[in-house]
């Protein structure tokens, strides 16, 4: 289990990392359906907080596995096998959501986590194993590490309270955290910019489509007990145009020459957490929307749009943060957080879809224009 190049051709997603990712977005959907269910509930308070608690398993392992198979993938038995009970751990971690939302109960999702992360553990002995020098370093921090935080969340599953729950969780949520940072102090590992771009692209479409999913299920669902189709159609129109545009704005530039070192790689990667729960967290607003729009929602037609537009404008500001801004400029690079905060004040999810499918359009016409003027055509 030799590094892989940095400057290594045509690298691209393999068809285990699509299907690990295929897999993987059961625990999303799990997640975001039981997100719907709260707010639409009344349990606001409740349902965000389950949500973010659930969401960072996914994330932080699914990330994980992404910039290891980025640096080691051999591609090989033993490597295929390891990814299969990760594959595992993360059925096993959707599983257990909905009892997590329902009772506070995370013994289940944590099991799914561990398991995910022992198999990961495995694979950084097995790379260690393989190298010397920073290399080996590098890898036995990383095992060593996750171990550990691995017996921190047993522990917590076990035998912390009630009431001690979350500061403790934020305690694991650091030192999660902070072992790829110490890990990666000797040497970087070999991840390859290119490759990451795209398997970050590839989860975040995967994402995208589980929202337009839920929310296509969810119409469809109220159409058949109610038929309240005039009611619905404008949902159904601004949730999709918000879909439509939240494709076309990730995927307008090309990060890869932005991933230049790990300092600018660790401030990207980590920031995903929000565009990846931002997007799924829009399936779950629409659902909501809906529910409210056929009166099965116990919450205001207010509180209903804002579980729409505030995940929508925290995915706009979000990659304007962390990729849009760095190439644009003038006018163009305040496109994107104007808009993110035009959605948040939408009254309607309709209106909102219309300020992004704007944006959209503002920002192409905006790009001509500032190209026609380079080129010496203005």
């Amino acid at each position: 289990m030799r590094p892989r190049g940095r400057a290594e051709q045509h690298r691209a997603a393999t068809p285990l990392e699509l299907f690990f990712d295929l897999c993987y977005v059961v625990a999303v959907a799990q997640a975001g359906s039981q997100l719907a269910h709260a707010l639409a509930g009344g349990e606001i308070r409740h349902g965000i907080l389950g949500y973010l608690v659930v969401f960072f398993g996914i994330w932080w392992a699914w990330m994980n596995f992404t910039w290891f198979a980025s640096a080691y993938d051999t591609d090989d038995v033993p490597y295929r096998i390891a990814t299969f009970v990760q594959i595992s751990g993360a059925l096993i971690l959707a599983a257990g959501v909905p009892r997590a939302f329902a009772d506070g109960d995370y013994r289940v999702t944590v099991t799914g986590y561990v398991v995910m992360r022992v198999a990961l553990v495995a694979q950084w002995l097995r790379a260690a194993a393989s190298n010397s020098g920073a290399h080996r370093t590098v890898a036995l921090r990383y095992a060593a590490g996750v171990a550990l935080v691995q017996v921190y969340w047993v522990l917590w599953m076990l035998d912390i309270p009630g009431q001690a729950k979350l500061p403790t969780f934020l305690v694991g949520v650091v030192g999660e955290l902070a072992v790829p940072v110490f890990a990666e102090r000797p040497a970087a590992t070999a991840w390859h910019p290119g490759h990451i771009a795209e398997r970050y692209g590839c989860f975040t479409l995967i994402v995208l489509g589980e929202s337009v999913s839920a929310a296509t299920i969810a119409v469809q669902s109220a159409v058949d007990e109610h038929e309240a189709v005039g009611q619905l159609l404008p949902i159904a129109a601004g949730g999709l145009l918000i879909c439509f545009s939240a494709w076309w704005i990730y995927f307008a530039r090309s990060v890869e020459e932005h991933l230049s070192g790990n300092r600018r790689a660790f401030v990207w990667g980590y920031g995903h957490y929000l565009v990846f729960l931002s997007a799924a967290a829009i399936g779950a607003g629409l659902e909501v929307a809906v529910e409210h729009a056929v009166g099965k929602a116990h919450v205001a037609a207010h509180t209903a749009t804002l579980a729409v537009t505030v995940p929508a404008a925290v995915y706009l500001f979000t990659v304007w943060a962390l990729h849009s801004r760095h190439t644009k400029r003038g006018v163009a690079l305040w496109v994107l957080p104007v808009s993110a905060a035009l959605v948040l004040v939408s009254p309607t999810v309709l209106v909102a879809g219309i300020v992004c499918a704007a944006s959209v359009a503002l920002g192409i016409v905006i790009h001509k224009l500032q190209g026609e003027e380079a080129s010496g055509d203005l």
